[in-house]
């Protein structure tokens, strides 16, 4: 076995979720993932815990969802409780068709997100981690060989942990106390409240790799446009050249230069999917280029994403108002060039660079 697998397997087990004897653990994983959760249950074996395994095929669930009507769609009962009976949740992606997904009816698979909801409600409660398997059709995706794509995602995981958290604090410090904050790259000028919200600093404990800072923005905050200039996959389509328009926190124009059915199918999930849930900025240096695999593209240090749907539980406190939805899509804004982010009207962050990092340039 690959001495990398063995790595990405004990930071699984070890940093990212602290596993220990008393722990169910859940790992679900295409079935491409099978040397990682042979490597894990190798790590989970000499801890004591008791894992279970999730199969995912891909090509079965192309298959179910094209046959399901719409209308039937519902909690899987069985599986809400196996996740209530769960310690640890280890989720592994890992494509063998980045298409698969691409003929099934977008309305059915906003059907399925919504049945969903509760077992995802149930999962962000326990320790969890969600990470990546290198395959060849990720590979494909990124444009890359096979085995360049293997250094570049193992790259991005062998990191010194504590050292990015230390680093990635720094910017939780100037957005834990502030008000609002405006990003401005290209065609995008988006502006939004973050006022008494709450900051994460994800330095590999919530996905692997780890390395972006993020808070949920105030509800109804929103207000400018929002340019996707790095495409995004949605129902198994690529979504080119998005832009949204903001007013009082929610979408009230769109439109793209490719799929923007699909895009318009994301929008109307649900009441909350034409809101923002979140704001994170990327700062993991061991990702250098684009791979168009969000997991490590809104790493970047030279990207910002913006979820629409979802806010995230962990930067939400319990009196402020959360913007709930059955979906959570990461979109991706390039901010390496000709680019700002301003908090509370002092620019932290000029292209791609911070104001405490070397290279800095101050207006």
């Amino acid at each position: 076995m690959d001495d990398r697998v063995r790595m990405h397997a004990e930071l699984l087990v070890d940093h990212c979720t602290d596993v220990s004897a008393d722990d169910n653990v859940l790992i679900r994983a295409p079935t491409q993932a099978e040397e990682l959760v042979v490597a894990l249950y190798e790590q989970l074996g000499e801890r004591g815990a008791r894992p279970t395994t999730s199969w995912l095929n891909s090509r079965a669930s192309r298959a179910y969802n094209r046959e399901m009507d719409s209308e039937d769609y519902r909690t899987k009962d069985h599986d809400l409780a196996a996740m209530k009976e769960t310690d640890v949740v280890i989720l592994v992606g890992g494509l063998r068709n980045a298409a698969e997904m691409s003929d099934v009816d977008p309305e059915k698979r906003a059907a399925a997100g919504r049945a969903r909801q509760p077992i995802l409600e149930e999962r962000l409660d326990k320790r969890w981690v969600i990470t990546k398997h290198p395959t060849a059709a990720d590979a494909q995706k990124a444009e890359m060989s096979t085995e360049g794509w293997k250094e570049f995602v193992y790259g991005a995981m062998d990191r010194d942990w504590e050292a990015q958290r230390e680093r990635q604090e720094q910017l939780v410090e100037i957005l834990d106390p502030a008000s609002e904050v405006r990003v401005v790259s290209g065609e995008t000028d988006l502006r939004m409240s973050i006022d008494g919200m709450e900051t994460l600093n994800d330095y590999g404990t919530g996905n692997m790799p780890g390395g972006e800072v993020a808070t949920s923005p105030v509800v109804d905050s929103v207000e400018g446009t929002l340019f996707v200039d790095v495409p995004f996959r949605e129902s198994g389509r690529e979504v080119h050249d998005a832009r949204l328009e903001f007013e009082e926190g929610e979408v009230v124009e769109f439109d793209a230069g490719r799929n923007e059915d699909v895009l318009e199918r994301l929008l109307e999930t649900d009441a909350g999917a034409r809101r923002v849930g979140e704001l994170g900025v990327g700062m993991n240096r061991g990702i250098d280029r684009l791979s168009h695999n969000m997991l490590f593209d809104e790493k970047m240090g030279d990207t910002v994403h913006v979820a629409l749907g979802e806010a995230m539980d962990e930067c939400v406190p319990d009196d402020r108002e959360f913007n709930e939805s059955s979906r959570h899509v990461d979109v991706l804004v390039d901010v390496s060039e000709n680019s700002f982010i301003e908090v509370d009207g002092e620019v932290i962050q000029r292209d791609g660079v911070f104001r405490f990092e070397e290279g800095f340039e101050r207006a």
